[in-house]
């Protein structure tokens, strides 16, 4: 591992409803490049908004939210629109896969908006299909592929643009045990060859299996593993 990708400095995130909803108290905590690690909480803690916060989907009412040396406090949307594309990858409990496309062009949809030319796009959803070991099934419709295929296909689109950083939303939610023992070794096998995962999950089975895990509660973290000081 070398430097940090992500950093979170007293995140706090109020949604100003009535009364108003204190959703992060205080969040601070930094992510090395190439760490696999989990953010674990029940429902309610505040995991959802931290994850929004994380990729830049929302900004946080107070604190600093540091992404591959980037302060995104002081991005316009623009440059926040164009920080996402290049350096976060999702991965989504849903997958959101397009139903009538294959599984090749669900991956190359994921550098729809780079530029890129549509057989450049293909090749490298062709390598990252590779890389989740769905090769051999690149050509088939997403409505034909099982759920852990279709699991892989979105954790391929998320890998193809080579962000700093996979978010992945409780990656396992709609897998049986199986599957979803399957889903974790992957993202182990891909940390291994160097890529950044951050997991959020309310499983503490799989949070626990991680090499780090960060527990949120109220808001507020209860523990860091890692041994850091928690805010």
């Amino acid at each position: 591992m070398s430097g940090e990708v992500l950093a979170l400095r007293s995140v706090t995130k109020t949604y100003p409803t009535t009364p108003p909803v204190h959703a992060l108290g205080g969040v601070s905590f930094d992510i090395a490049s190439g760490e696999l690690l989990a953010v674990v909480g029940p429902s309610g803690s505040g995991k959802s908004t931290l994850l929004h916060i994380m990729g830049t989907l929302d900004r946080p009412t107070s604190g600093d939210v540091v992404i591959a040396g980037h302060n995104v406090s002081h991005l316009s949307d623009r440059d926040l629109s164009s920080l996402r594309s290049r350096h976060i990858g999702f991965v989504f409990q849903q997958f959101f896969l397009l139903s009538g496309y294959t599984a090749l062009d669900n991956v190359a949809d994921g550098l729809l908006y780079t530029g890129m030319a549509l057989a450049d796009r293909r090749e490298r959803a062709t390598e990252a299909l590779r890389r989740v070991g769905l090769a051999h099934r690149s050509s088939h419709v997403a409505t034909t592929l099982s759920g852990g295929e279709r699991q892989r296909v979105a954790i391929a689109r998320a890998l193809v643009g080579r962000p700093s950083i996979v978010l992945a939303d409780e990656p396992t939610g709609n897998l049986d045990t199986k599957t979803s023992d399957a889903i974790v070794g992957l993202l182990e096998e891909l940390n291994a060859e160097g890529s950044t995962i951050i997991v959020i999950t309310h499983n503490r089975e799989i949070a626990e299996a991680m090499p780090r895990s960060i527990g949120l509660r109220d808001g507020i973290i209860e523990y860091d593993t890692a041994g850091m000081p928690v805010s």
